[in-house]
């Protein structure tokens, strides 16, 4: 919705927003865009009325500012519907779905455009590196979308993603999630048909050949060119990890070599989510040679495996993940990356599936890599973190001041005996602002030659 407000300001409408919580980098870029941000969802802030309403997908029946809204006879509409009518309908929209790595990807494949000349618009949930904002309307008919497969708005259950009719589609992978509105995994897979459904016959299907779940909806049916990707060489691509981190790694179309990549980011899944990226903007006319070299000089997405900062042999990462598969994937690369370094894994079960406690017996084997982890229980967890928590190495925290707390003494900062650590520090929201109370702990500490105060 923020990426979404960009848009229109870039139109040259006059934006305000509501929001309970908006926090950095988010909140900083929609300033910087002459974005009002209002705090709650407060009818007042509908007054004087404007000529329409945005809702997102967060707000139900009840809230104050929706009754509002429909007393007032407002006019409204969802946030994909606007984008489809007002951003999308004369575009070429190269969508990016999946469970994971959307955000990641969706940066990949507007920098390989923006690289190659072609000056693409963009909507990306998280805030890129290699771009000043989340959004932009573009300066060519080509629209880089991350696609979500979560309800479009309390009026709307259908995905979001159906709305965007792109033309070129990316399906990174596909598990269980968003347990507040799909009962099970098949119900995820309907919709992602219903996606294939809005692709032209001109249009591609680029998907991962891995997980068998997305070779099940495309055997729903798929009236689009299909192209594969994934470890096997039976897959039109495919890749050769040349670094076990996956920092350096050469692609495979039809089983000849193509190149290799060699960049500053790591893990399997990163690999997988370049690889997609390169295939996507081929389809719009890029070369391989030329997406390969801007993928060399991919700087990432923020809150994506971000180094936020380093102290006395600490570093301090922030991370998106949020599903027990990211969180595991996220640590296997780093653990390829750094040996047998210290990694010390933070992390908040924030989202609405986490809440609900579907992933609950996963958590456990998904942080196996990291050689000390400290949950946190947040309010409002429906369930008690305690209960899947045996392991020597795991502690759980009931306030952020003792998350901090338990992660520098995990550190071993205070000890002149203490190696290098790395912390990750893991959530889908503004976590307390532990990233930054965490580094001016470690910044004191350093200062103080390493004695406690």
């Amino acid at each position: 919705m923020g990426s979404m407000a960009i848009l229109a300001r870039q139109l040259g409408h006059t934006v305000t927003g509501s929001d309970l919580n908006v926090y950095p980098p988010m909140s900083t870029q929609l300033q910087q865009q002459g974005i009002e941000l209002m705090q709650g969802y407060k009818a007042e802030h509908l007054q004087p009325a404007p000529d329409l309403v945005v809702i997102g997908n967060a707000l139900s029946r009840g809230n104050e500012a929706v009754e509002y809204v429909l007393d007032a006879g407002l006019n409204y509409t969802s946030g994909a519907q606007w984008l489809k009518e007002n951003v999308l309908c004369d575009k070429w929209v190269l969508a990016v779905a999946g469970t994971h790595g959307k955000t990641t990807t969706a940066s990949m494949l507007a920098w390989i455009l923006e690289y190659a000349g072609m000056a693409p618009g963009y909507l990306i949930g998280g805030v890129p590196t290699d771009f000043s904002v989340s959004a932009r309307l573009g300066e060519t008919d080509f629209f880089v979308i991350e696609a979500d497969e979560y309800d479009t708005a309390f009026f709307d259950k259908r995905s979001k993603f159906v709305h965007y009719q792109p033309r070129t589609v990316v399906l990174n992978n596909l598990e269980y999630d968003h347990a507040d509105i799909f009962d099970d995994l098949a119900a995820i897979q309907r919709q992602f048909h219903h996606l294939l459904r809005v692709v032209p016959a001109s249009g591609q299907v680029i998907y991962n050949a891995d997980p068998a779940s997305l070779t099940e909806v495309l055997q729903m049916g798929c009236w689009s060119e299909q192209v594969s990707m994934g470890a096997s060489v039976d897959s039109d691509w495919h890749y050769e990890l040349l670094s076990a981190d996956g920092s350096h790694f050469a692609l495979y179309l039809k089983g000849q070599k193509k190149g290799e990549i060699n960049w500053q980011l790591s893990g399997t899944h990163n690999v997988y989510n370049g690889m997609m990226a390169l295939i996507a903007a081929r389809h719009v006319g890029v070369e391989i040679a030329h997406a390969i070299a801007a993928l060399n000089s991919f700087k990432g997405v923020k809150r994506r495996m971000e180094l936020l900062g380093q102290h006395s042999g600490v570093a301090v990462y922030d991370d998106f993940a949020h599903h027990p598969t990211a969180i595991a994937t996220t640590l296997d690369g780093l653990r390829k990356k750094v040996g047998r370094e210290r990694i010390i894994a933070v992390i908040e079960p924030r989202s609405n599936t986490m809440r609900l406690g579907c992933h609950s017996q996963q958590l456990a084997d998904s942080v196996a890599l990291a050689d000390e982890v400290i949950w946190y229980q947040p309010p409002g967890l429906e369930w008690q973190l305690d209960e899947i928590i045996d392991a020597g190495n795991h502690r759980v925290e009931q306030s952020i001041e003792a998350v901090i707390a338990a992660v520098i003494q995990a550190t071993g900062i205070d000890n002149a005996l203490h190696t290098n650590s790395h912390v990750v520090i893991m959530s889908n929201g503004g976590f307390g602002g532990v990233h930054q109370k965490l580094l001016t702990g470690l910044q004191h500490l350093a200062n103080s030659g390493g004695e406690a105060r």
